[in-house]
């Protein structure tokens, strides 16, 4: 059994995964920026990013669009081991060499979330607060926060706000392991249309293409839930008083999601959309270039090239 688990082959795909995302973050991390300034500071016009990224330097200086990016970058590289590795394993295992259809990739993407969910939200959490850090907020019922690093997060949030706090929006994280689910199976589902059954490596901009539309179609699709979950990890939101965890968590999303709605329209829902889909698809495109191409060199160094191919 720990054979099957420590498997060599999920562990190149984990690796390969890993080090493309931080790659492809790291590159575009300016974005993602953007992006979760206009989820969090509801009283910030909706501009275009370019615009957002132009006030960010200004009000804060020419670093400012990568604050926080050390912990985000570990939190990136955790969470996409976690995740490339089992699904990989998951996948595998269910298969045991056989084709693989869509909606094995979404159940098998769904369970890869959820364990990468439990296992890697307090980073989440912390480098969510990290990166807010020192940001000058236009909603003046911001409280700043100070924070030396990673672990001073962690102890300052623990002594504060409880353990549980390390896991503030877990619920929505939980329903959002729909976006990699769908993610992979749309990537999964075109690689198999282009290859048409014929066991072959795709070219750059075929992987680069079809790893941004899986990504735009995941994100739009499952964006309100990104805005509540980045909301309820900076940790500033009037909590339920339902003595269910379960009840609370459903019924603080419903708070958030119709105050955002009234305050700001439907269309508030999806403020900061724009900077998220820019960010996140040239990521993904980026990310899953640079996975296929790092797991493709190794496997053909170990001889498995072909035999790679086949099973995926």
């Amino acid at each position: 059994m720990a054979s099957e688990v420590f498997s060599y082959e999920s562990l190149v795909h984990a690796m390969a995964g890993a080090v493309g995302s931080v790659t492809a973050m790291t590159v575009f991390f300016p974005l993602d920026t953007a992006r979760l300034r206009l989820q969090v500071d509801e009283n910030r016009k909706a501009k275009s990013t370019p615009a957002i990224l132009a006030d960010i330097v200004k009000e804060e200086g020419l670093l400012a669009p990568y604050r926080g990016w050390f912990p985000v970058i570990c939190s990136l590289c955790c969470s996409n081991f976690v995740y490339f590795y089992c699904f990989h394993y998951l996948k595998a295992s269910w298969l045991r060499g056989k084709q693989s259809a869509p909606g094995t990739d979404l159940i098998i993407g769904i369970a890869a979330g959820v364990i990468n969910v439990l296992a890697t939200t307090p980073l989440w959490v912390v480098n969510t607060r990290l990166k807010l850090q020192g940001s000058k907020f236009q909603s003046s019922d911001i409280q700043p926060t100070n924070y030396s690093g990673i672990l001073d997060a962690f102890v300052q949030i623990i002594r504060g706000e409880g353990v549980g706090a390390l896991w503030n929006g877990t619920f929505p994280s939980l329903l959002l392991v729909l976006n990699p689910a769908i993610q992979f199976m749309i990537y999964e589902g075109l690689k198999r249309q282009l290859r048409r059954g014929v066991p072959r490596e795709l070219s750059s901009l075929e992987v680069f293409m079809i790893g941004a539309v899986a990504k735009a179609v995941a994100t739009t699709v499952t964006y309100p839930l990104q805005t509540i979950q980045s909301i309820l990890r900076f940790g500033q939101f009037n909590a339920s008083t339902e003595k269910s965890k379960l009840l609370s968590s459903i019924r603080t999303i419903k708070c958030l999601l119709v105050n955002r709605a009234r305050k700001n329209g439907m269309l508030g829902l999806f403020k900061g959309l724009e900077a998220k889909l820019l960010q996140t698809v040239l990521t993904a495109a980026l990310m899953f270039l640079l996975y296929e191409k790092i797991a493709s060199c190794t496997f053909r160094v170990m001889g498995l090239s072909n035999s790679h191919l086949k099973k995926r």
